[in-house]
């Protein structure tokens, strides 16, 4: 009985494992002649980002809806296609494919702005969330950290800041301040010296606030927290016109 009782598992396993290889070869074959139905672009990290939108995307593929359609899937290189989107600036990343129905569909996230940076000798850039340089956009403005300074021109050399240490010290000082509530309603723009020094300038009051350079910058947040939360309550917002945190345990305020 035991014999039997395998012999027939067996058998419904090779009949089962034969029917899903008949499938997948059927779906192989019919997407394999298929022609493309549509084109559906589906943009990810739109809201509050509105760079890019569908009509963008598919002009980076540089053949519109009505030209895709009809096309032959199986003919259309969806690597090189995805390649031509991940080339836009604005765009993290892509991913195309294709459904049972024959539809092409396009998948572009968006990269998030973390900074502006801003200049008088040259149009303005937009830092990313993972460091990438992205131009302004007609289409849209992000209410971002300013950066200016001397330092911006080299910023603007890369295709990223975070090529060398001092760019990853300062994506990491963005991120603190963008991440934080109390920081992003008191941070308004980051002035940075010719010595890559950075120099705060607060939404509220006249003091600029002398950060040092962008290393060890939670332990530099930690020490200016102190003089928000602690001293000008006592003391009053305008009274002290120079605050700096640049130097190892020290909070000098004058």
């Amino acid at each position: 009985m035991k014999g039997k009782w395998k012999i027939r598992k067996e058998l419904k396993i090779g009949v089962a494992l034969a029917v899903l290889f008949f499938f997948v070869a059927f779906t192989e074959r019919k997407l394999g002649s298929q022609s493309v139905n549509d084109v559906i672009v589906k943009v990810e990290n739109v809201d509050d980002n509105h760079f890019i939108d569908e009509e963008d995307i598919l002009k980076l593929i540089r053949l519109d809806r009505e030209n895709l359609k009809g096309a032959d899937l199986a003919r259309l290189n969806l690597k090189e296609i995805e390649s031509r989107i991940k080339s836009d600036r604005f765009i993290q990343d892509a991913d195309l494919y294709s459904d049972i129905k024959g539809n092409l569909i396009v998948r572009a996230t968006l990269r998030r702005p973390i900074a502006r940076i801003i200049r008088n000798d040259g149009p303005d850039a937009y830092v990313a969330e993972d460091g990438t340089i992205m131009p302004v956009s007609s289409k849209f403005t992000a209410r971002v950290m300013l950066i200016s300074g001397d330092q911006v021109r080299k910023l603007l050399e890369r295709e990223n800041i975070t090529t060398d240490e001092s760019g990853r010290h300062l994506i990491t000082l963005l991120h603190m301040i963008g991440n934080d509530d109390f920081w992003r309603a008191q941070i308004a723009q980051l002035h940075i010296t010719a010595k890559d020094k950075i120099i705060m300038l607060p939404q509220i009051g006249a003091q600029t606030i002398e950060f040092g350079t962008a290393d060890k910058a939670e332990e530099k947040l930690k020490k200016l927290k102190i003089f928000y939360k602690e001293i000008l309550p006592q003391m009053g917002w305008n009274r002290y016109k120079r605050v700096n945190v640049e130097y190892d345990k020290q909070l000098i305020a004058e």
